[in-house]
C-alpha cells in the first residue's frame, strides 16, 4: 500500500485511525521500540523496505547488515527517501531519520562506527517499516 501525497492523512487524529497504537507511538510521536523485539532485526529476506505509514520505498535489503544493536540497520537509504534532522534530545547529539514523504519517524542515523565501508548505520524501528519480499 503506497499512499500518494493527496491521500496522506492531514492530522494526527487521521494518522491515529490508520495506524496501530504502537505504530502511532513510534512513527508519529518519535518513539522507539524495545531492542531485539522488532520483526526485522534478524531478517535476511531479499526485498525492499517501505515506510509503514505511507508505503514509500526507503531501504533495499542489500543495504541491511548485522550491527548487533537490537534494531534493523542499513548502511544506505534509497536516494531522496529519508530526510535527516538534528536531534539533541536525551542529552546527546544524534541525527533523526524521517520518511521524506509523510514525515514519519524511522529511527536515527550514525556515522563513523566502522561497521561497513560506507561507515553509516541507519538504525530503524521495525514497526516503522514493512518488507516487500522480492518476487521469484
Amino acid at each position: 500500500m503506497s499512499l500518494s501525497e493527496s491521500e496522506l492523512p492531514r492530522t494526527e487524529d487521521e494518522w491515529r485511525v490508520r495506524l496501530s497504537p504502537e505504530e502511532f507511538r513510534v512513527l508519529r510521536e518519535a518513539g522507539t521500540e524495545r531492542p531485539w523485539t522488532g520483526e526485522y532485526v534478524d531478517t535476511k529476506t531479499p526485498g525492499v523496505y517501505h515506510c509503514r505509514a505511507c508505503g514509500l520505498e526507503l531501504f533495499r535489503s542489500d543495504a541491511k547488515f548485522d550491527s548487533h544493536c537490537g534494531w534493523p540497520s542499513f548502511d544506505d537509504a534509497i536516494p531522496g527517501a529519508v530526510k535527516e534532522i538534528p536531534d539533541n534530545t536525551l542529552g546527546m547529539r544524534r541525527t533523526e531519520i524521517r520518511c521524506a514523504r509523510c514525515d514519519s519517524h524511522l529511527g536515527h542515523v550514525f556515522e563513523g562506527e566502522g561497521f561497513t565501508p560506507k561507515d553509516t548505520r541507519h538504525c530503524v524501528n521495525s514497526v516503522s517499516i514493512r518488507l516487500e519480499p522480492e518476487q521469484g
